[in-house]
């Protein structure tokens, strides 16, 4: 083949072409060149004048991000504007690197995140500003997700946790029932929605203090009042639908409801002959209906022979741990170092009830003795009734049949799992280190569109994750949840199907962080260019069902 070197000039009117040398003899490579300078381009040594100005993480970010863009979350937020872009940040740190607002502007800056979404510069009180437009909208917001998610006849599942507090300013913070393990600890309370998948809806903020029936009579306007729907059914626990709820959803009508009963009505039922154990000779699963104390409910019995076993493991435990408490008491007595019935009554008083089996002792204290027993007739009497739990429903069997209401019950499991997410494993809720109402709210609030994400992310993300991607479907809603056999061999052996090692939603993270987006500079020209990804980070991208972008925009 031929290469000349050429021009082409007009002369007369007329273009013509000259050819000023032929360059065939020359390597290769010069011709490349040669071709590379006549086209403009500035060529330099190799190996010279060339260097990496930055590398930042980009592939974490990117995914979250093109998670973001695949469900519209700009969109639910609102018009284009700087707090949005500043509320979209926030969320998608949220789900990389959970951290307090000022240590968020810090490590944004140290990914692609904070320049391309044009908030490097933010300041901690840009942060709280975008937080207050985004208080303002999170009505609005839920709405739409209702919409999307959720429609008349659904399934609405509604639960209440708590997170403590730091520092004593916030007027939200309160001494209440901790669901951390912190009693003592101001905290405050907050309400999650969602659908029967466990997809997020809507959260509430209350005080430290609420109890929980009186959060699901606000869940309940929230869902007539805001969200417009009349005839869902609400699935709550026997703490959160009590009688007194219940009669109000009545007397609201339209709304359908599923709860379970506690143990003492539970007992009240057997001992009036109701319940009676015969019925799980044949099944673990039996229907009560028209009974007088439950007008126009159903009650659907279960019993879940590895529940009664757990609690009788559980209750022997708790018995020997409490007379391990007492035997010192009693040995103080017998050796005359504690004396007098008000003294051996307040000692035993500080710790027969630690474990909640005070109801299963019988003492004898005197001046100068003390003895306990346990109560075998106690004992026993509960003990017939390990396994055993009653689901409560208002929804006719034509709607859901028993099965389906043990199913529709225990699909709380769901919210529990929202709830691991926000506090602990991805998203870090707590603790609450905010001041005011309106930003308490706000960062409760991008916890929960962070989780939206998340849930997203997981159930995309499974077939690389620990995550079963297609649990068995359950025949008896009774016995507990199988893992399907994929998802177990993929746990033993810590690879996924295609024999790539298998992550947790953390470390996948992780990796993909990896991918670096580089800034270089050659010959005075600066390029950025995206690093090679590895075949998972490829597979993470394909699963969303997005290309690897370049810019977060």
């Amino acid at each position: 083949m031929s290469h000349l070197l050429r021009r082409s000039y007009r002369e007369d009117g007329k273009v013509r072409h000259q050819t000023l040398g032929n360059i065939s003899a020359l390597p290769p490579e010069a011709i490349e060149v040669l071709r590379a300078a006549l086209a403009g381009k500035t060529l330099v040594v190799a190996g010279e004048g060339f260097e990496i100005v930055r590398s930042l993480p980009h592939g974490h970010v990117a995914a979250v991000w093109a998670q973001a863009k695949q469900v519209g979350l700009a969109e639910l937020l609102g018009p284009a504007c700087r707090e949005r872009d500043l509320a979209m940040a926030l969320v998608v740190a949220r789900v990389c690197r959970p951290a307090s607002k000022l240590a968020t502007t810090r490590w944004w800056q140290t990914t692609t995140l904070a320049g391309d979404l044009g908030v490097a510069e933010a300041t901690t009180d840009d942060v709280y500003a975008a937080m207050d437009w985004l208080a303002e909208r999170q009505a609005g917001i839920e709405g739409r997700l209702a919409r999307r998610h959720l429609v008349d006849g659904d399934l609405v599942l509604y639960d209440l946790s708590s997170s403590w507090v730091e520092g004593s300013h916030c007027a939200l913070a309160a001494r209440g029932y901790s669901r951390d393990g912190k009693a003592g600890r101001a905290q405050i309370e907050y309400g999650l929605m969602t659908d029967a998948a466990g997809r997020p809806i809507a959260v509430e903020v209350f005080a430290g203090n609420t109890a929980d029936p009186t959060a699901f009579v606000s869940a309940v306007d929230t869902v007539r009042d805001r969200f417009g729907l009349s005839s869902v059914v609400m699935v709550g626990d026997r703490g959160m639908i009590t009688s007194a709820r219940i009669d109000a959803i009545r007397a609201l009508g339209g709304l359908g409801w599923i709860t379970s009963l506690r143990a003492p009505a539970i007992r009240a039922l057997a001992e009036g002959g109701a319940l009676q154990l015969s019925l799980f000779d044949e099944t673990d699963l039996a229907e009560i209906s028209d009974h007088p104390d439950y007008p126009g409910e159903r009650l659907v019995a279960c019993r879940n022979p590895a529940l009664a076993t757990q609690r009788s493991r559980k209750r022997d435990e708790l018995l020997a741990a409490t007379e391990t408490l007492l035997a010192p008491i009693a040995a103080s007595v017998a050796a005359g170092r504690l004396s007098g019935a008000d003294k051996i009554g307040i000692r035993v008083g500080k710790v027969i009830n630690r474990h909640k089996m005070a109801k299963h002792f019988t003492l004898e204290i005197g001046d100068t003795g003390f003895g306990y027993t346990r109560n075998d007739a106690a004992i026993a009497a509960e003990a017939a009734l390990d396994g055993i739990y009653i689901v409560r429903t208002s929804v006719a069997a034509d709607r859901l049949d028993a099965a389906a209401v043990v199913d529709a019950y225990k699909g709380l499991k769901v919210v529990e799992a929202d709830f691991r997410s926000l506090k602990a494993i991805d998203l870090d809720l707590r603790p609450i280190r905010h001041w005011t109402d309106q930003r308490v709210r706000a960062h409760v609030f991008i916890c929960m569109l962070a989780s939206y994400l998340v849930w997203h992310l997981r159930r995309a993300w499974a077939p690389i994750c620990f995550t079963d991607e297609q649990p068995p479907p359950r025949s008896d809603p009774v016995v507990p949840a199988r893992r399907s056999a994929k998802a177990t061999t993929k746990a033993s052996r810590k690879r996924a199907s295609d024999d790539q090692p298998a992550h947790s939603f953390a470390t996948l993270l992780d990796e993909l962080a990896t991918l670096t987006r580089n800034q270089l500079r050659a010959g005075g020209t600066n390029i950025e260019i995206i690093a090679t990804p590895t075949t998972l980070q490829h597979r993470a991208f394909e699963l969303i069902g997005a290309t690897i972008p370049h810019t977060l925009t």
